[in-house]
Protein backbone atom coordinates (compact mmCIF):
# COMPACT_ATOMS: atom_id res chain seq x y z
CA UNK A 1 0.00 0.00 0.00
CA UNK A 2 1.39 3.40 -0.94
CA UNK A 3 1.56 6.19 1.58
CA UNK A 4 -1.05 8.19 -0.30
CA UNK A 5 -3.46 5.27 0.02
CA UNK A 6 -3.03 5.11 3.78
CA UNK A 7 -5.67 6.81 5.90
CA UNK A 8 -4.38 10.05 7.40
CA UNK A 9 -7.33 10.08 9.71
CA UNK A 10 -7.06 7.04 11.99
CA UNK A 11 -4.32 5.84 14.29
CA UNK A 12 -4.50 2.35 15.81
CA UNK A 13 -2.51 2.61 19.01
CA UNK A 14 -2.13 -0.60 20.98
CA UNK A 15 -5.81 -1.45 20.76
CA UNK A 16 -6.94 2.16 20.92
CA UNK A 17 -8.32 4.08 17.94
CA UNK A 18 -7.65 7.79 17.51
CA UNK A 19 -9.99 9.34 14.95
CA UNK A 20 -8.28 12.28 13.25
CA UNK A 21 -10.99 13.07 10.73
CA UNK A 22 -11.23 16.29 12.75
CA UNK A 23 -8.26 17.85 14.59
CA UNK A 24 -7.38 16.67 18.08
CA UNK A 25 -5.62 18.40 20.95
CA UNK A 26 -2.45 17.05 22.57
CA UNK A 27 -1.97 18.53 26.02
CA UNK A 28 1.57 19.24 27.18
CA UNK A 29 2.67 17.99 30.59
CA UNK A 30 6.24 18.94 31.44
CA UNK A 31 7.35 17.16 34.61
CA UNK A 32 10.54 19.22 34.58
CA UNK A 33 11.96 22.01 36.71
CA UNK A 34 13.16 24.07 33.74
CA UNK A 35 10.89 23.96 30.68
CA UNK A 36 10.59 27.35 28.97
CA UNK A 37 6.95 28.07 29.81
CA UNK A 38 5.74 25.88 32.66
CA UNK A 39 8.93 24.48 34.17
CA UNK A 40 8.44 23.54 37.82
CA UNK A 41 4.64 23.84 37.81
CA UNK A 42 4.01 20.11 37.48
CA UNK A 43 7.29 18.67 38.73
CA UNK A 44 5.58 17.04 41.72
CA UNK A 45 3.54 13.92 40.94
CA UNK A 46 0.38 15.15 42.66
CA UNK A 47 0.40 18.38 40.65
CA UNK A 48 1.08 16.46 37.44
CA UNK A 49 -1.85 14.11 37.99
CA UNK A 50 -4.15 16.99 38.83
CA UNK A 51 -3.11 18.71 35.62
CA UNK A 52 -3.88 15.55 33.60
CA UNK A 53 -7.35 15.49 35.15
CA UNK A 54 -7.87 19.13 34.25
CA UNK A 55 -6.72 18.63 30.65
CA UNK A 56 -8.96 15.57 30.27
CA UNK A 57 -12.00 17.52 31.45
CA UNK A 58 -11.11 20.35 29.06
CA UNK A 59 -11.06 17.98 26.09
CA UNK A 60 -7.51 16.80 25.40
CA UNK A 61 -7.39 13.52 23.48
CA UNK A 62 -3.66 12.95 24.06
CA UNK A 63 -1.42 13.82 26.99
CA UNK A 64 2.26 14.26 26.11
CA UNK A 65 4.51 13.73 29.15
CA UNK A 66 8.07 15.02 29.02
CA UNK A 67 10.84 14.77 31.59
CA UNK A 68 13.64 16.69 29.86
CA UNK A 69 13.48 20.31 28.78
CA UNK A 70 14.20 20.88 25.09
CA UNK A 71 14.04 24.67 25.23
CA UNK A 72 16.87 26.42 23.35
CA UNK A 73 20.06 26.37 25.41
CA UNK A 74 18.90 23.66 27.80
CA UNK A 75 21.27 21.00 29.14
CA UNK A 76 20.48 17.29 28.79
CA UNK A 77 19.61 15.09 31.74
CA UNK A 78 20.48 11.44 32.28
CA UNK A 79 18.09 8.67 31.28
CA UNK A 80 17.80 7.73 34.94
CA UNK A 81 16.76 11.23 35.96
CA UNK A 82 14.30 11.57 33.09
CA UNK A 83 12.76 8.18 33.80
CA UNK A 84 12.38 9.03 37.49
CA UNK A 85 10.34 12.08 36.52
CA UNK A 86 8.18 10.49 33.82
CA UNK A 87 7.47 6.88 34.73
CA UNK A 88 5.78 7.28 38.14
CA UNK A 89 3.40 9.88 36.68
CA UNK A 90 2.72 7.75 33.62
CA UNK A 91 2.01 4.65 35.70
CA UNK A 92 -0.61 6.40 37.82
CA UNK A 93 -2.08 8.27 34.87
CA UNK A 94 -2.62 5.10 32.84
CA UNK A 95 -4.57 3.59 35.75
CA UNK A 96 -6.55 6.71 36.55
CA UNK A 97 -7.44 7.88 33.02
CA UNK A 98 -8.03 4.82 30.82
CA UNK A 99 -9.87 6.91 28.24
CA UNK A 100 -6.84 9.03 27.37
CA UNK A 101 -3.99 8.35 24.98
CA UNK A 102 -0.57 8.92 26.52
CA UNK A 103 2.52 10.01 24.64
CA UNK A 104 6.03 10.18 26.09
CA UNK A 105 8.26 12.98 24.84
CA UNK A 106 11.75 11.49 24.89
CA UNK A 107 14.84 10.79 22.81
CA UNK A 108 16.14 8.05 25.12
CA UNK A 109 15.66 4.31 24.63
CA UNK A 110 15.90 3.65 28.37
CA UNK A 111 12.93 5.95 28.94
CA UNK A 112 10.88 4.90 25.92
CA UNK A 113 11.04 1.13 26.45
CA UNK A 114 9.82 1.07 30.06
CA UNK A 115 7.17 3.64 29.16
CA UNK A 116 5.85 1.37 26.39
CA UNK A 117 6.09 -1.67 28.66
CA UNK A 118 3.97 0.28 31.14
CA UNK A 119 1.34 1.00 28.48
CA UNK A 120 2.19 4.31 26.77
CA UNK A 121 0.68 4.63 23.31
CA UNK A 122 3.04 7.01 21.49
CA UNK A 123 6.71 7.98 21.53
CA UNK A 124 7.22 11.64 20.62
CA UNK A 125 10.79 11.88 19.33
CA UNK A 126 11.94 15.47 18.86
CA UNK A 127 15.19 14.23 17.30
CA UNK A 128 13.41 12.36 14.51
CA UNK A 129 15.39 9.12 15.05
CA UNK A 130 18.69 10.99 14.96
CA UNK A 131 19.57 10.28 18.58
CA UNK A 132 17.95 6.85 18.83
CA UNK A 133 17.37 4.95 15.55
CA UNK A 134 16.20 1.93 17.60
CA UNK A 135 12.91 3.75 18.18
CA UNK A 136 11.78 2.39 14.81
CA UNK A 137 12.00 -1.25 15.92
CA UNK A 138 10.77 -0.36 19.41
CA UNK A 139 7.57 1.31 18.21
CA UNK A 140 6.96 -1.56 15.79
CA UNK A 141 7.41 -4.11 18.59
CA UNK A 142 4.72 -2.48 20.72
CA UNK A 143 2.48 -1.34 17.84
CA UNK A 144 2.92 2.15 19.23
CA UNK A 145 2.68 5.46 17.44
CA UNK A 146 5.75 7.51 16.63
CA UNK A 147 5.78 11.28 16.31
CA UNK A 148 8.63 11.96 13.93
CA UNK A 149 9.83 15.53 14.40
CA UNK A 150 12.42 17.42 12.41
CA UNK A 151 15.16 19.18 14.33
CA UNK A 152 18.48 20.68 13.32
CA UNK A 153 21.15 20.39 16.00
CA UNK A 154 20.45 19.73 19.67
CA UNK A 155 18.66 21.99 22.17
CA UNK A 156 21.92 23.39 23.52
CA UNK A 157 23.03 24.82 20.17
CA UNK A 158 20.10 24.54 17.73
CA UNK A 159 19.29 28.26 17.63
CA UNK A 160 22.83 29.35 16.75
CA UNK A 161 22.55 30.42 13.11
CA UNK A 162 20.34 27.62 11.73
CA UNK A 163 20.55 27.35 7.94
CA UNK A 164 18.56 25.68 5.14
CA UNK A 165 18.99 25.80 1.38
CA UNK A 166 15.20 25.60 1.07
CA UNK A 167 13.43 25.30 4.42
CA UNK A 168 10.38 23.26 3.46
CA UNK A 169 12.17 21.13 0.85
CA UNK A 170 15.02 20.31 3.25
CA UNK A 171 12.68 19.40 6.11
CA UNK A 172 10.44 17.33 3.86
CA UNK A 173 13.49 15.45 2.58
CA UNK A 174 14.55 14.64 6.15
CA UNK A 175 11.07 13.44 7.08
CA UNK A 176 10.80 11.32 3.92
CA UNK A 177 14.07 9.55 4.75
CA UNK A 178 13.05 8.83 8.34
CA UNK A 179 9.53 7.73 7.38
CA UNK A 180 11.10 5.09 5.14
CA UNK A 181 13.09 3.78 8.12
CA UNK A 182 9.93 3.57 10.25
CA UNK A 183 7.99 1.85 7.48
CA UNK A 184 10.79 -0.64 6.90
CA UNK A 185 10.72 -1.51 10.59
CA UNK A 186 6.95 -2.04 10.42
CA UNK A 187 5.70 1.07 12.18
CA UNK A 188 2.22 1.87 10.88
CA UNK A 189 1.17 4.73 13.13
CA UNK A 190 3.38 7.66 12.18
CA UNK A 191 2.79 11.36 12.83
CA UNK A 192 4.98 13.99 11.15
CA UNK A 193 5.99 17.21 12.86
CA UNK A 194 8.07 19.86 11.04
CA UNK A 195 9.48 21.01 14.39
CA UNK A 196 8.68 24.67 14.94
CA UNK A 197 11.56 26.33 16.81
CA UNK A 198 13.93 23.37 16.69
CA UNK A 199 16.86 24.75 14.73
CA UNK A 200 14.78 27.39 12.93
CA UNK A 201 14.74 31.15 12.97
CA UNK A 202 11.57 33.25 12.69
CA UNK A 203 11.56 33.24 8.90
CA UNK A 204 12.04 29.46 8.78
CA UNK A 205 9.12 28.97 11.15
CA UNK A 206 6.84 31.30 9.20
CA UNK A 207 7.67 29.52 5.97
CA UNK A 208 6.83 26.13 7.51
CA UNK A 209 3.49 27.39 8.78
CA UNK A 210 2.66 29.08 5.48
CA UNK A 211 3.44 25.91 3.52
CA UNK A 212 2.26 23.32 6.05
CA UNK A 213 -0.02 21.70 3.47
CA UNK A 214 3.10 20.37 1.74
CA UNK A 215 3.74 18.03 4.67
CA UNK A 216 0.39 16.30 4.16
CA UNK A 217 1.80 14.66 1.03
CA UNK A 218 3.31 11.87 3.12
CA UNK A 219 -0.13 10.44 3.83
CA UNK A 220 0.34 10.58 7.59
CA UNK A 221 -1.16 12.91 10.22
CA UNK A 222 0.59 16.25 10.71
CA UNK A 223 1.26 17.69 14.16
CA UNK A 224 1.77 21.39 14.79
CA UNK A 225 3.37 22.48 18.04
CA UNK A 226 3.80 26.24 18.26
CA UNK A 227 2.34 26.75 21.72
CA UNK A 228 3.80 29.85 23.44
CA UNK A 229 7.00 29.54 21.39
CA UNK A 230 9.52 32.33 20.95
CA UNK A 231 8.55 32.96 17.32
CA UNK A 232 5.21 34.28 18.61
CA UNK A 233 6.99 36.42 21.16
CA UNK A 234 9.18 37.90 18.42
CA UNK A 235 6.19 38.74 16.24
CA UNK A 236 4.52 40.40 19.24
CA UNK A 237 7.42 42.71 20.15
CA UNK A 238 9.21 40.31 22.52
CA UNK A 239 6.07 39.32 24.42
CA UNK A 240 6.86 36.86 27.25
CA UNK A 241 5.50 33.31 27.15
CA UNK A 242 2.62 34.18 29.48
CA UNK A 243 1.25 36.62 26.89
CA UNK A 244 1.37 34.44 23.78
CA UNK A 245 -2.02 32.71 23.97
CA UNK A 246 -3.74 34.68 21.21
CA UNK A 247 -0.73 34.26 18.94
CA UNK A 248 -0.69 30.52 19.63
CA UNK A 249 -4.37 30.20 18.75
CA UNK A 250 -3.84 32.14 15.52
CA UNK A 251 -0.93 29.93 14.42
CA UNK A 252 -2.76 26.72 15.28
CA UNK A 253 -5.98 27.79 13.56
CA UNK A 254 -4.04 28.66 10.41
CA UNK A 255 -2.31 25.28 10.68
CA UNK A 256 -5.61 23.41 10.92
CA UNK A 257 -6.79 25.28 7.84
CA UNK A 258 -3.70 23.93 6.08
CA UNK A 259 -3.95 20.31 7.13
CA UNK A 260 -2.78 19.93 10.76
CA UNK A 261 -4.45 16.96 12.43
CA UNK A 262 -3.02 17.38 15.95
CA UNK A 263 -2.15 20.57 17.79
CA UNK A 264 0.18 20.30 20.77
CA UNK A 265 -0.66 22.91 23.40
CA UNK A 266 -0.24 24.20 26.93
CA UNK A 267 -3.66 25.90 27.01
CA UNK A 268 -6.02 22.99 26.44
CA UNK A 269 -9.38 24.65 27.05
CA UNK A 270 -8.68 27.47 24.62
CA UNK A 271 -7.30 25.06 22.01
CA UNK A 272 -10.36 22.81 22.27
CA UNK A 273 -12.61 25.86 21.87
CA UNK A 274 -10.69 26.75 18.72
CA UNK A 275 -11.11 23.23 17.34
CA UNK A 276 -14.86 23.34 18.01
CA UNK A 277 -15.19 26.61 16.11
CA UNK A 278 -13.05 25.25 13.29
CA UNK A 279 -15.14 22.08 13.04
CA UNK A 280 -18.40 24.06 13.04
CA UNK A 281 -17.26 26.29 10.19
CA UNK A 282 -15.86 23.38 8.18
CA UNK A 283 -19.10 21.42 8.59
CA UNK A 284 -21.07 23.92 6.47
CA UNK A 285 -18.51 24.51 3.75
CA UNK A 286 -19.62 23.33 0.29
Amino acid sequence: MSRTEKSRYTLHLRGRVLDLSTPKVMGILNVTPDSFSDGGEFHQQSAALERIKEMAVQGAAIIDIGGESTRPGSDPVSAEEEASRVLPVLEEALKSYPGLIFSVDTTKYDVARPALEMGAHIINDVSGLQKEPRFAELCAEFNAGCVLMHSQGDPKTMQINPHYDDTVVDIAGFLDEKIKLLEKAGVQNIVVDPGIGFGKNLQHNLQIISELHKFTKFGYPVLMGASRKSMIGKILNDRPASGRLAGTLAVHYHSMMNGANIIRVHDVQEACDTVRVFNSIMSVQP
